[in-house]
């Protein structure tokens, strides 16, 4: 089996369609056909059902879809690691990243990192919530950040910071009339929320600050980006929740934000990592994660033990 076998298989398995797959990797549809010919020969089993009209996965090559993706994702590493060493780098962190990450918050991160330990590089890798599990149990990442806590019996999720949840208000709205907007009131308009599927952490925290109330939200749009949803609140489609950060880092001038009235709700982000033994510089990079900050009180921020896991 070669690299270009499992490069040919991936186009295939992400396109479903044999011409744009070739498309894809530059190269004519019949070396494509004979790459995954081989491949399937190698293995011994069908990885596509392919007809007239369309191309679909068998359940190998389900199976197989799910281990080909860290291949590559290894060898990334690999090169990168290798990289690191030649820059001068002593050593490297690989740290995932899920959903909506506060920028403000990583910044500052990632600046004290690069003050207090220049010898250590750090690497970011934005996955989607399932790869960032599957990375970490594989020690293809070291930690990770996502909006969910629940990780599996292998990690460990333990809260880093909390960012107070928000309302994303059109200009000349009529909410705007309050300073702080009920839940109720809020709930009355369309909402532009965040996809379950992407985002899927965020869409659980928003989702229990939603059934404080009995109102059914009416959902106008659901979204994969931050920024696709202040783009469509400010068009007039709906009201967003986000955060005070992620709305000024847009900087749209179309968006208003008020908070929710009564007890504000905050968005929670997790530091992910393995159970059990962990580098020096890791230690150090979770301590400076979890430091505490306005609000998260600092005998919370020291709280990292198995007993934090979701």
């Amino acid at each position: 089996m070669e690299l270009r076998h499992l490069r040919c298989f991936l186009a295939v398995a992400q396109e479903l369609h044999f011409a744009r797959a070739a498309e894809k990797l530059h190269i004519e549809q019949s070396p494509l056909s004979r790459a995954i010919k081989e491949l399937e020969e190698e293995l011994g089993v069908r990885l596509f059902d392919r007809n007239t009209r369309s191309t679909r996965l068998t359940r190998a090559g389900q199976v197989f879809m799910e281990h080909v993706p860290r291949v590559f994702a290894a060898l990334t590493q690999a090169r990168d690691s290798v990289r690191s060493v030649s820059a001068g780098y002593q050593g490297q962190l690989r740290i995932a990243l899920s959903e909506g990450i506060s920028q403000a918050r990583l910044t500052a991160l990632l600046s004290r990192c690069r003050e207090e330990e220049p010898d250590t590089e750090i690497r970011l890798y934005e996955v989607p919530l399932s790869q960032q599990i599957r990375g970490l149990e594989a020690d293809l990442y070291d930690a990770g950040f996502s909006q969910s806590s629940e990780v599996g019996e292998t990690l460990l999720s333990t809260p880093a910071w909390n960012d107070p949840m928000v309302v994303a208000v059109p200009t000349r709205h009529p909410l705007l009339a309050h300073k702080t907007l009920p839940l109720d009131e809020v709930l009355r308009y369309p909402l532009v929320l965040c996809d379950p599927e992407v985002c899927e952490g965020c869409s659980r925290q928003l989702a229990r600050v939603l059934r404080a109330t009995d109102r059914e939200p009416i959902v106008a749009e659901q979204v994969a980006s931050q920024d696709l949803m202040v783009t469509l609140v400010a068009a007039g489609y709906g009201l967003g929740f986000s955060t005070e950060a992620h709305v000024s880092t847009s900087g749209h001038p179309e968006i208003v934000t008020r908070p929710l009235a009564g007890r504000r709700p905050v968005l929670t982000t997790y530091l992910i990592r393995r159970i059990g033994d962990q580098s020096e510089a890791l230690q150090r990079f979770v301590e400076r994660a979890l430091v505490a900050t306005p609000e998260r009180p600092a005998s919370e921020a020291s709280d990292t033990s198995p007993g934090s896991k979701k």
